[in-house]
């Protein structure tokens, strides 16, 4: 048994979501940005209406991972993952492929490979959908996770803007190709 489940999440889960969302992106990001931009973003694209409405939309899935054995059934999530598949995708919106939208640990889990457990789980889906190709995009200066995209199978393709408050920054897209009909694309470490 693992020490950790992924449990999908509900519209009822906005609450934890959005306390989990807020503080994993301010512990990520708030020594490279401004307060102001950091405030900005927390509120207004971190709100609990956007959040339910990204839950509630078809193509869109939230998952939380949580500690087995160590809490009961009310216990906190330790981070998340949201994907995107279908006409949910933020960009490309390629009916064959799957984003990956978000992954975010707390600091304090940080090293319990969490994250890999969350980004193998979007393979999985990815896998079962048969999806051609699995993309994202990464600010340009979160080196620690372009490094492990490139590890993982990733390859630049392409750029957008991201805007945090008043800060435009660049987001690089990576995507991993897959086999014919999404084969090889599980356990590339």
């Amino acid at each position: 048994m693992s020490a950790f489940t992924i449990k999908r999440l509900t519209v009822e889960d906005v609450d934890e979501l959005q306390l989990i969302s807020r503080r994993t992106f301010y512990e990520t990001f708030w020594m490279s940005n401004t307060h102001s931009d950091m405030v900005d973003y927390l509120e207004n694209q971190l709100s609990k209406e956007r959040l339910a409405s990204e839950i509630q939309t078809r193509g869109s899935e939230f998952y939380f991972v949580v500690a087995n054995g160590v809490l009961d059934e009310n216990s906190k999530p330790l981070g998340y993952l949201k994907i995107n598949h279908g006409e949910a995708q933020t960009e490309n919106r390629i009916e064959n492929s799957l984003e990956i939208e978000r992954i975010y640990v707390l600091s304090l889990f940080q090293g319990l490979h969490l994250g890999r457990l969350l980004f193998h789980h979007a393979l999985d889906i990815a896998e079962k959908l048969n999806a051609d190709f699995v993309w994202l995009g990464v600010w340009e200066k979160n080196y620690r996770a372009i490094d492990f995209y490139k590890q993982n199978g990733f390859v630049e393709y392409d750029q957008h803007e991201f805007r945090l408050g008043s800060d435009i920054q660049t987001d690089i897209l990576m995507k991993r190709i897959t086999g014919v009909g999404g084969t090889n694309l599980h356990r590339i470490e």
